[in-house]
């Protein structure tokens, strides 16, 4: 990743929450503990799915990804947020900030990839519970996570390498992370419109892709609920895709308010409140949502626990 030489410019300093230090203690405190519950819940859940056989079907699967995915977003930012601050070093460099860039971008779009499997996969178990073992069968499952991870890189390595090849004229960041708006905004080159432009636009079709096949899924899946004569079976339908539903409204809330907003709406403080929900909350609630609101993982839990 090629970057502009500068040689009064050696990194950025992560601002965080350095305009609240009486808050530094309850947000470390706070950071520490749902990341530590973050970790464990979703790698329970994950080894919970894989480790019990009936679990070994799509729907799981995407679930288990969806752990894992998780696990690797939250892993990317709150252990450095925590290092700086135990430390009070907020400096990150030019290259781990970039990376830490790269990293999220590309979770964190893998992230609306996998509601929108998972909303897909509902789909064809309502619409079409017959053929649903030949539309969702182990290998259309493999392929549609596979495509989903190369998109998402690529998008992300797009993004990365356009805001890369900027030329800055602040260093400090506004977050306890390197994030997108708040980088773009030190900015000082020819091109950065144009290019935010373009990459707006790429933004756009990238996340709200899966967001418009997820409205559509529900549209559909509302449809076919409704000619059921069984009220008990509307019931059902709805309880399980409740869960997801909540987890696409946490998700593209954060999102369309963080990153489809005009700059100049941007606050520092309100910023790092929605930062908080959707690095750590969000993925801190995922496992405990499906696992609550699941009959089948409540059983295997109580079967684990003897």
């Amino acid at each position: 990743m090629e970057l502009h030489e500068n040689k009064t410019f050696s990194g950025f300093v992560l601002l965080g929450f350095s305009d609240t230090p009486h808050l530094i203690l309850p947000v470390l405190f706070f950071f520490f503990v749902m990341h530590i519950l973050c970790i464990a819940g979703n790698l329970f859940f994950f080894v919970l799915i894989a480790s019990q056989h009936q679990f070994h079907t799509p729907r799981y699967v995407l679930m288990g990804n969806l752990a894992l995915v998780d696990v690797c977003f939250t892993s990317t930012i709150i252990p450095r947020a925590l290092y700086g601050l135990l430390s009070g070093d907020t400096h990150i460099s030019v290259h781990d900030c970039f990376l830490q860039l790269f990293l999220a971008i590309a979770v964190g779009t893998m992230d609306c990839f996998l509601l929108a499997m998972m909303a897909l996969d509902r789909y064809c178990a309502v619409c079409f519970p017959l053929q649903y073992s030949l539309m969702m069968n182990k290998r259309t499952c493999i392929c549609l996570v596979a495509f989903s991870w190369v998109i998402a890189c690529l998008h992300s390595t797009h993004s990365t390498w356009l805001i890369s090849s900027q030329l800055f004229c602040g260093w400090a960041i506004q977050n306890f992370f390197c994030d997108y708006p708040n980088i773009i905004i030190l900015s000082c080159s020819a091109l950065s419109v144009t290019m935010q432009i373009v990459d707006f636009i790429e933004s756009c079709i990238v996340v709200f892709s899966p967001m418009l096949l997820i409205f559509g899924s529900y549209v559909l899946i509302i449809r076919a609920v409704l000619t059921l004569k069984s009220s008990q079976g509307s019931r059902k339908t709805f309880s399980t895709c409740s869960s997801h539903l909540t987890m696409v409204i946490l998700c593209y809330g954060t999102i369309i308010f963080m990153y489809f907003r005009p700059s100049s709406t941007f606050t520092p403080t309100y910023d790092r409140a929605i930062s908080v929900v959707f690095t750590i909350i969000s993925p801190t609630l995922n496992p405990f949502i499906y696992s609550l609101r699941n009959k089948e993982v409540k059983r295997a839990f109580k079967k684990i626990l003897g």
